[in-house]
């Protein structure tokens, strides 16, 4: 997932697609946990996915608030 993918969407769906990596993230903590995880790297990219996720967030609220 990239910045230009996010920046086309509404804020409903980057606040879905947020949720949807956070529970990704706990389960992969979970799989870590228990000695269960397979793909270590996929932990690194869910956090940055969620990181670029808040940043679009931020920037579009501070482009409405501009407004």
């Amino acid at each position: 997932m990239n910045a230009d993918e996010l920046k086309n969407k509404t804020p409903d769906q980057l606040r879905d697609a947020l949720v949807a990596l956070k529970k990704e993230a706990f389960n992969l903590r979970f799989q870590q946990a228990t000695s269960q995880l397979e793909n270590t790297a996929r932990m690194r990219a869910v956090r940055r996915d969620v990181a670029r996720i808040k940043t679009v967030m931020n920037q579009k609220a501070a482009e409405a608030a501009a407004n």
